[in-house]
Formats: C-alpha cells, sequence, structure tokens
C-alpha cells in the first residue's frame, strides 16, 4: 500500500466513478507517465526555472504522480520499499567519496 492511503482512497473513487479502471492497463498509465512528463518539461521550456509557472508546475506533477500511484497500485507495489530499496542501489553505484559534488554517472567515477 502506498504511503498516501488517502491520496489514493480519493484517486481510485474518481477512476471507478468513472468507469476508467478498463483504461488503466499498466502499458498505457507508463505511457500516460511520460507524456505527463514531458508537460512537464513544457513549463520551463525557453525561460528560466524560477520563471516557470508553478500552477503549471503543481498541475502536471499532479498528473504525474495520479499515474505513478495508479501503477503502484495495479501491481500492489509499496512506495516506501520501492523508492528505499533504489536508494541503497544508488548507494553502491555511488558512494559519497567517488560522488560528492560531481554529476558523473556511476560508470565515469
Amino acid at each position: 500500500m502506498p504511503t498516501t492511503p488517502n491520496t489514493l482512497t480519493a484517486l481510485l473513487s474518481f477512476r471507478n466513478d468513472r468507469d476508467w479502471a478498463q483504461f488503466h492497463n499498466p502499458k498505457d498509465l507508463a505511457i500516460a507517465l511520460s507524456i505527463e512528463s514531458g508537460e512537464l518539461l513544457e513549463a520551463f521550456l525557453w525561460k528560466k526555472a524560477e520563471d516557470a509557472d508553478i500552477e503549471k508546475v503543481k498541475e502536471e506533477l499532479a498528473d504525474i504522480f495520479a499515474y505513478a500511484l495508479l501503477l503502484t497500485h495495479h501491481y500492489e507495489l509499496n512506495i516506501d520499499e520501492i523508492v528505499l530499496d533504489k536508494i541503497k542501489k544508488n548507494e553502491l553505484k555511488y558512494p559519497v567519496e567517488k560522488a560528492k559534488g560531481t554529476a558523473k554517472k556511476y560508470d565515469e567515477l
């Protein structure tokens, strides 16, 4: 269960009330995530980061989080668990003594 049960409950209720679960298969949720991520990038296009419309950023992040929550729900994934597992893997790939202060990829350290 995700760390935001109230959000997930509201999201599932919204989706189910509209009979949209039929469209929310993993492939289409992943595609939607990619599209919404592109729309988030659009908020920053041709401007300085501080000039981005924060309302647009919030809207697109909400869409991204919603589709990600639906995808974790479909696979019965625990958000905390999968993120913490990824952090552990990245700690091995990016040890502090090699990665601190650099944006190099792990295979360039």
